[in-house]
């Protein structure tokens, strides 16, 4: 049996292979992502999360990654402490930004998600 914990590395994984499909089939069809950054997921699913997120992420950063440092685990939540680091488009600046990320895993899927970063960090790349 895959652990909550595996399964969340396995989407940062995914996300540094430039698997996206890959990402998005790790979440449950009713999947909820509430994110602190200026994208918005409306409603739930796969689906909404690659137009809300994924889609207009890849068109305002050049490049980004999102690198895990600590994961911690308590049933099925799965809390993952890392940097988020990316270069604007269009500033050409860099962020560099510490997240944590908020997970639960029900029947072998991704249900929700919760993103907590440095938004000023973030807001300044921007500029």
């Amino acid at each position: 049996m895959t652990t909550p914990t595996a399964i969340v590395r396995s989407f940062y994984d995914r996300l540094v292979a430039g698997d996206a499909p890959g990402a998005l089939r790790l979440m449950a069809p009713d999947i909820e992502w509430i994110t602190m950054w200026h994208y918005k997921v409306d409603g739930r699913g796969p689906e909404r999360v690659a137009e809300g997120l994924f889609k207009p992420l890849a068109a305002e950063w050049s490049s980004f990654a999102l690198v895990p440092i600590e994961f911690i685990t308590e049933g099925n939540t799965v809390l993952s402490l890392g940097d988020f680091t990316g270069i604007h488009g269009t500033t050409g600046k860099k962020a560099e930004a510490r997240y944590a990320h908020v997970w639960i895993v029900r029947d072998g899927k991704i249900s929700q998600f919760r993103q907590y970063i440095d938004t000023l960090a973030v807001a300044e790349a921007r500029r």
